[in-house]
């Protein structure tokens, strides 16, 4: 199992991500869970050289290589190709990190605008960390991320693409249900114990390489609404509300993504669950459309 999710790579986002269970890693090998600091930067570009390689191995001991997740960005970049964009400074990301808290998203997003309103039209101020990326990259290398997104290096496979939904109101009553379970199960002190980490990063003075990278990852939604909690910002009730508003948004966004693609193929789960029958089924629908050509 090759997990695409921009969040599952790291330690202790667990909750906030759900990352699956020790005994479902057991049982089954999962890349990409797990394997980073939360301070460590990780791009689409590098997860997309990254799985190439493994999916390489996994093809190479004759098993299938099933990728799992929503991170549309690192989705785009293994599967259509990413652009080679050179290495950045972190001190960059920093700095930018910095004026993203002090000034606000749509500080930041007005002047991608004005500097490459290209890429600024492929996002919005939300997201915060691709928004940090795009005036990272204009920064260091002195051309617009859009003129490099133009010089996309081809990807090594062809990939089956399915895609799992379901009626939009039971889809809703899910995250609904996941957000609650989500609390039960700890998040609160998840987002605790991950802020006072961040605090003793700083002491330890890994703050230049990763202060940025750890802030834009507790930018994201599960993290940032917490954080907005303990901050006094907002009541439980609001948390709560929030938590599940912004999940549903982000579902929403989701599903826009896919259906530019003509090529994926939608399997609607209707009203019911998918039982293990249909799961297995499943299975064999995705291991009969993979070979080392086409995944």
């Amino acid at each position: 199992m090759v997990s695409v999710d921009s969040r599952q790579v790291y330690k202790r986002l667990d909750i906030g991500t759900a990352k699956p269970s020790h005994e479902e890693r057991r049982r089954i090998p999962h890349h990409f869970v797990d394997e980073l600091e939360p301070w460590k930067p990780f791009s689409a570009g590098r997860f997309a050289s990254e799985a190439e390689d493994r999916i390489r191995g996994i093809l190479g001991r004759g098993a299938v290589p099933v990728l799992v997740g929503g991170s549309t960005l690192y989705l785009e970049a293994l599967v259509h190709g990413i652009a080679a964009v050179p290495p950045t400074s972190p001190v960059t990301r920093e700095r930018l990190t910095a004026r993203l808290q002090r000034d606000g998203a749509d500080a930041l997003f007005a002047e991608l605008e004005r500097l490459d309103p290209v890429a600024a039209a492929s996002m919005d101020a939300s997201k915060t960390q691709r928004l940090v990326r795009a005036l990272e990259v204009l920064t260091d290398t002195g051309t617009p991320l859009s003129e490099w997104q133009r010089r996309v290096v081809p990807p090594q496979y062809v990939y089956a693409i399915h895609v799992l939904t379901r009626p939009r109101a039971r889809l809703y009553e899910r995250i609904e249900a996941r957000v609650d379970m989500m609390l039960d199960q700890g998040l609160l002190d998840e987002v605790r114990g991950l802020l006072a980490e961040g605090n003793h990063i700083a002491e330890g003075n890994h703050i230049a390489e990763g202060d940025a990278t750890s802030s834009a990852l507790l930018a994201t939604i599960g993290y940032r609404e917490p954080i907005a909690f303990f901050n006094g910002e907002i009541d439980y009730a609001e948390l709560v509300r929030l938590l599940k508003r912004n999940t549903r948004r982000y579902a929403k966004r989701q599903l826009t993504w896919f259906r530019r693609r003509d090529a994926y193929t939608w399997h609607d789960l209707h009203a019911a669950e998918l039982d293990a029958t249909e799961m297995d089924q499943l299975a064999r629908t995705l291991a009969e459309t993979s070979d080392t050509s086409r995944l």
